[in-house]
């Protein structure tokens, strides 16, 4: 059995895996007491023979989790960084440490289940794009502010746009509160959209269009392309990193 960590943005994402059964799962979001929730869901668990994580936080949050699963499992926590290629996928950065482990792994998990060629958003905190060949070539991709960090942005920088009241996404608002919300939605959704039309005219095909995402499943209905949720993908993505991994350390030999 393994353990699976995506720890993002606004939350920590965690999944016990024993080959292909998910025993368990979970999350815990940053601003709550993630030691003692992580702790208690833990111990009910059983022991994992190995601790993969994926993390887009800085290091004193992975020092934290690094803490308390050697707390609660005595083990260590084995960071995947993105590399220039593995599993199937091939990162289009020069750089590759540069792209964020989320985004390769979400690659990974689409290419692993068949998905590709494919476009994949990731609406979070930040809104992320990439596209993927059928044979697994990463074409590159765009980032842009998620909806929420959108109207935070927006409402840091205005003196008057202040909505008094939470606002609804409309097709066209007529009050500040509706307005701030659909534009910033509005926008997120024609950002996808444009990039996938994009990404078919270059490659001569229609690409799958996956989102994934804490704000994935509000997006949906807004886009005008057809689309489907991939949800924990960034988990998906490890478990089958953490699978190749085992097998190029563990090879079959032919029996002689």
């Amino acid at each position: 059995m393994r353990l699976l960590l995506d720890l993002g943005n606004t939350r920590l994402k965690w999944a016990l895996v024993s080959a292909d059964n998910w025993v368990a799962r979970g999350a815990a979001a940053w601003e709550e007491d993630v030691s003692a929730a992580l702790t208690q869901a833990w111990r009910e668990q059983g022991q994992p023979q190995q601790v993969l994580g994926a993390s887009v936080v800085d290091a004193s949050r992975e020092a934290q989790i690094e803490s308390i699963v050697a707390e609660v499992f005595a083990r260590p926590v084995d960071w995947v960084r993105t590399p220039a290629e593995a599993c199937g996928v091939r990162i289009a950065y020069a750089e590759p440490q540069r792209l964020g482990v989320d985004r390769f792994l979400a690659m990974v998990a689409a290419h692993a289940a068949g998905a590709s060629p494919c476009v994949l958003a990731g609406i979070g905190t930040a809104l992320t794009l990439d596209a993927l060949t059928a044979d697994g070539q990463h074409l590159g991709g765009l980032i842009a502010p998620g909806p929420l960090l959108m109207q935070q942005s927006l409402f840091g920088a205005t003196a008057r746009v202040k909505p008094y009241q939470p606002g609804a996404i409309r097709d066209i608002a007529d009050n500040t509160a509706d307005a701030v919300v659909s534009g910033c939605w509005q926008a997120v959704a024609a950002l996808i959209e444009r990039f996938a039309t994009k990404v078919a005219k270059q490659s001569g095909g229609t690409p799958c269009l996956l989102l994934d995402g804490g704000d994935a499943a509000t997006l949906l209905p807004l886009l005008g392309l057809p689309a489907e949720l991939a949800a924990d993908s960034v988990l998906r993505g490890l478990n089958v990193w953490a699978a190749t991994s085992n097998r190029l350390s563990h090879p079959s030999h032919p029996s002689s």
